[in-house]
C-alpha cells in the first residue's frame, strides 16, 4: 500500500498513518504493508512514527524537482482557499508482489482510507 500525503504532523495525514498502523496486523494476514510517501525531511518522519507510534516505513523525496513525487503522479497544481501552489496529492496504489500497480484510490478521505484499503485487499488479494 503505497500511499502518498501531503504533510506529516497534521491533523488528516496524522489520522490517516493512524488509521493504517491500527490495521498493520491485517494488512500482513493479507500480505500487505504501509509505505507512506510525502516531501518531509527524514527528520520530521522521525518525529512522525516516534510521536505516533508508526509501525511501517515513512520516507521522504526531499529532490529539488519532486521525481518519485512526480512517477506516481502525486504531484502538481493544486488550489486551495483561491490559490494555486505546487503541491502533493493524496494519492494511494495497491502494488501487487510483482511490483505492478493493482489498484489506485484517487479520492482519498482520510477517516477512512485505511478501511478503503482493506476492504479492496480482502476482496482482490
Amino acid at each position: 500500500v503505497l500511499y502518498f500525503y501531503p504533510k506529516a504532523l497534521t491533523p488528516g495525514c496524522t489520522t490517516q498513518a493512524c488509521g493504517l498502523r491500527d490495521i498493520q496486523k491485517e494488512l500482513e494476514a493479507l500480505n500487505a504493508t504501509a509505505l507512506g510517501v510525502s516531501a518531509d525531511s527524514p527528520e520530521k518522519l522521525k518525529k512522525f512514527t516516534e510521536k505516533y507510534h508508526l509501525n511501517f516505513t515513512l520516507v521522504g523525496d526531499t529532490s529539488e524537482n519532486k521525481d518519485m513525487l512526480k512517477a506516481y503522479q502525486a504531484w502538481g497544481r493544486k488550489k486551495f482557499m483561491g490559490k494555486e501552489y505546487d503541491g502533493i496529492f493524496r494519492i494511494t496504489y495497491i502494488v501487487n508482489p510483482t511490483g505492478n500497480i493493482a489498484h489506485t484510490i484517487e479520492t482519498v478521505k482520510t477517516k477512512s482510507h485505511h478501511d478503503d484499503v482493506l476492504a479492496w485487499l480482502k476482496e482482490n488479494a
